[in-house]
């Protein structure tokens, strides 16, 4: 049974009603972020109950030592943390000296919770009856500025409604945080200093191991009846903690009320030792636009993103809700503002998983930065990898690769792996692919050539020398293999021959080879510079191509099809319909060993390889691998039900499409795989992005061209996106009826719409 308390609403997430069995998913739910840091939707008043406390810093990390049974050669020494950052959202608060609390309360009415995703703000209020029998009403507002990202804001207000009482407001910093999850339960954070003076509290801390530098930083002002009440706060601090107590008798009916400004300053934008200077800096910024207006300012930056970003559905609102809520997530997490910065995988929402990068940016992140942003965002994104290949091919030494051979880890924060289960660590290599598919789709789309010979080259050269080596020739089959892999697929770990992983093995050795021929006749100084940095010579690349002109791939005369790997017919092959409901999902409910011999296919892998290479594929041939594979996927990966969705689009399935579409999207909303409470599916929610724009839409990049295929749901009676292609603005409107075209700017754009050339020109609205 999927959750279903989420209040369907176009542009709000909301919750009605207080449930304590609810509190961990909806923090996830209800995480806010700005890029550059970001906090799970915790109570800003004391909670006793079940709580996932997580405040989080972009780019901040701690190395939490490898923990295995068995140590193996080439096993990384740490897994990366994404730290649980010193807490500035708290506020003590007591009532007649009863400490607030909705877990110990003895009454908690008209509970209500709003995450607005137009105007990029949290909220919640409710009624509460204290032990001590006083009843009030509450309301609390709060953001991180994406104007200034270094601060946040809270407006929380109580009003006695059961007569007068005295209120004291307690704002705190807190540094004696821990991680939800660690390897040895190390202290993560050592403080260096607390300074307070008569308005604002510092805590200067640093991270073990990687000596980040970082502080934490208040300032409160109270109000009663909306008018300020000037007072020194009574302030106090202890080892790890600073807080202020600000005390006021409030009549009946009255309202007292704290605006909090607090925040990070980090020294990987500031110096080391001028930290609280920097933070009195954004802090007295912040208090002199004060909260309202830092609020009004808010909601025109979002306005800003929305006005590109935005995907319109008219007729069906929880699918409207769906997509905005994916693409209100990746707004949060990544703004493209900083090149050394990524996108995680649970963002600013929570622990699981560790590192801040995944293939998961290269696959399925990228085109929706390219589309909604401008291209320099995705060029970051490319850049990060290049000022990686160092370790990257350092990674592949530590694993006995040689001669520049690349392989980037499978998880990362600074280059090098960091993700310690033997079997993705070192079997998923499919993920070298991405990065280079990546390279090719930023070319193809935004049609800047440029990044190949000044960076690209590199990364090319490095993971076509690991696909090389990391083939095996085999005389039995007079064919290259590659041996014990785990494709996307990760309920089939240590096979032979898996279809994706050879795939794109071939693919990115002809890639390189294609561009090592353009660039060495069009770019001939950048081609002399690589050549002497990475000494490839011809004997060498007819050495790649030999591989790649005679890669094996496992394939069935019988039912003619790939394969996904060399034994997959050896399996007991039951469908899923055929299992039972109570059994799923199976990654919470099987042993792995069960899994691993089942036939069941935790996210698209043959198919994925359909997906980035569809232009080698017949639709008929994509009709019977999606005929014979969907039926044994479970979809247990995030990354699965979007490439169904674009597929099913593309074989004109369309309620197939929808029904993926929805589980897509509402992923965490309706918490299809039970496990929203550890933190939200960021980088699938660009996935969510492309089963409209590719799926539904049709968008793909053909003779150079933009082009279309528009279809729609029969749920729907229209919808409508914006693709920024080569710095035009492109707005499409599918209806029922019709698709229409119009077109930003003073450009006038061909593209193709069903294969026919169609001329949109501006201020014209074009009807096919």
């Amino acid at each position: 049974m999927n959750q279903d308390y989420i209040q369907p609403n176009e542009w709000s997430i909301i919750e009605e009603g207080f449930d304590p069995k609810r509190v961990k998913s909806s923090e996830s739910l209800f995480s806010i972020g700005n890029g550059a840091m970001g906090q799970r939707a915790n109570f800003e008043e004391n909670y006793s109950g079940k709580t996932f406390q997580g405040s989080y810093i972009a780019g901040v990390y701690y190395p939490d030592k490898t923990r295995v049974g068995w140590w193996k050669n080439g096993y990384p020494e740490y897994f990366a943390k994404v730290l649980n950052a010193p807490n500035w959202i708290g506020i003590d608060i007591k009532i007649n000296d009863e400490t607030l609390d909705l877990h110990t309360c003895k009454e908690v009415s008209n509970f209500r919770r709003e995450l607005n995703m137009k105007e990029g703000w949290l909220a919640r209020s409710f009624e509460a009856v204290l032990q001590n029998n006083i009843k009030i009403s509450v309301q609390i507002k709060r953001f991180l500025s994406l104007e200034l990202d270094e601060i946040g804001a809270i407006h929380y207000q109580i009003k006695p409604i059961s007569g007068d009482a005295t209120i004291t407001f307690t704002p705190y910093l807190d540094a004696s945080i821990t991680n939800e999850d660690s390897n040895w339960a190390d202290q993560f954070w050592d403080v260096l200093k607390i300074d307070q003076n008569k308005k604002q509290s510092f805590i200067v801390a640093k991270t073990m191991k990687t000596n980040f530098h970082t502080c934490t930083f208040m300032q409160s002002k109270v109000f009663v009846d909306g008018a300020e009440v000037l007072m020194d706060a009574t302030n106090t601090t202890s080892e790890k903690k600073a807080s202020s107590s600000y005390q006021q008798n409030i009549r009946k009916n009255q309202i007292f009320a704290i605006q909090k400004f607090g925040g990070y300053i980090v020294d990987r934008n500031h110096p080391k030792d001028a930290l609280i200077e920097a933070a009195k800096e954004v802090l007295d910024k912040a208090v002199s636009f004060g909260f309202d207006s830092l609020l009004e300012m808010q909601k025109q930056s979002w306005a800003k993103i929305w006005e590109m970003a935005d995907i319109t559905i008219a007729g069906d609102v929880k699918a409207q809700q769906g997509i905005r809520f994916n693409i209100f997530q990746l707004n949060q997490t990544y703004l493209g503002t900083d090149a050394s910065l990524n996108i995680g995988p649970k963002g600013f929402t929570g622990e699981k998983y560790g590192g801040s990068t995944y293939w998961d940016t290269e696959a399925y992140c990228i085109p929706f930065y390219m589309a909604t942003k401008d291209q320099s965002v995705a060029r970051k994104l490319l850049e990060y990898r290049y000022n990686h290949l160092e370790k990257a091919i350092e990674n592949a030494q530590k694993l006995g690769f040689k001669n520049g051979a690349a392989l980037y880890p499978m998880v990362t924060m600074n280059g090098e792996e960091c993700h310690n289960e033997w079997e993705i660590t070192f079997e998923e290599i499919h993920r070298n692919g991405a990065i280079a598919f990546a390279i090719f789709n930023y070319h193809r789309y935004t049609n800047d050539y440029s990044y190949i010979p000044e960076k690209g080259l590199e990364v090319l050269i490095g993971i076509a020398r690991f696909w090389h080596q990391r083939a095996t020739f085999s005389s039995d089959k007079n064919k290259f293999v590659i041996l014990g892999v785990t494709g996307p697929n990760e309920y089939e770990n240590n096979v032979n021959n898996n279809f994706y992983t050879n795939y794109i093995a071939k693919w990115c050795i002809n890639y390189a080879l294609e561009n090592i021929k353009i660039v060495k006749n069009d770019h001939i100084s950048d081609f002399i510079r690589i050549k002497e940095k990475t000494a490839i010579s011809d004997a060498e690349l007819a050495a790649w191509k030999n591989v790649a002109d005679l890669m094996y791939f496992p394939y069935s005369e019988k039912h003619q099809v790939y394969l996904q790997q060399d034994g997959f017919l050896d399996k007991e092959l039951i469908t899923v319909a055929a299992l039972d409901k109570s059994q799923r999902p199976i990654n919470q409910k099987w042993s792995w060993d069960r899994i691993l011999r089942s036939p069941y296919i935790k996210q698209a892998d043959t198919l994925q390889g359909f997906y980035f290479f569809e232009d080698d594929f017949s639709k008929e041939e994509l009709a019977r691998h999606f005929d014979f594979y969907e039926p044994f996927t479970v979809h247990e990966s995030s990354l699965s039900p979007c490439v169904h969705s674009i597929q099913a689009s593309k074989l004109n399935r369309m309620e197939q499409a929808y029904t993926f579409y929805l589980r897509t999207s509402r992923l965490d909303l309706d918490d299809y795989n039970h496990e929203v409470e550890e933190g939200l599916h960021i980088t699938s929610m660009a996935g969510t992005w492309m089963s409209i724009v590719e799926g539904f839409g049709g968008m793909r990049i053909k003779n150079n061209m933009l082009s279309f295929e528009p279809k729609i749901p029969k749920q729907w009676n229209s919808y409508s996106f914006k693709v920024n292609f080569r710095n035009t603005i492109v707005k499409i409107n599918v209806q029922q009826n019709g698709t229409h075209f119009t077109v930003d700017g003073n450009e006038e754009v061909t593209i193709l719409v069903n294969e026919k050339l169609v001329k949109v020109t501006p201020n014209n609205l074009v009807t096919v």
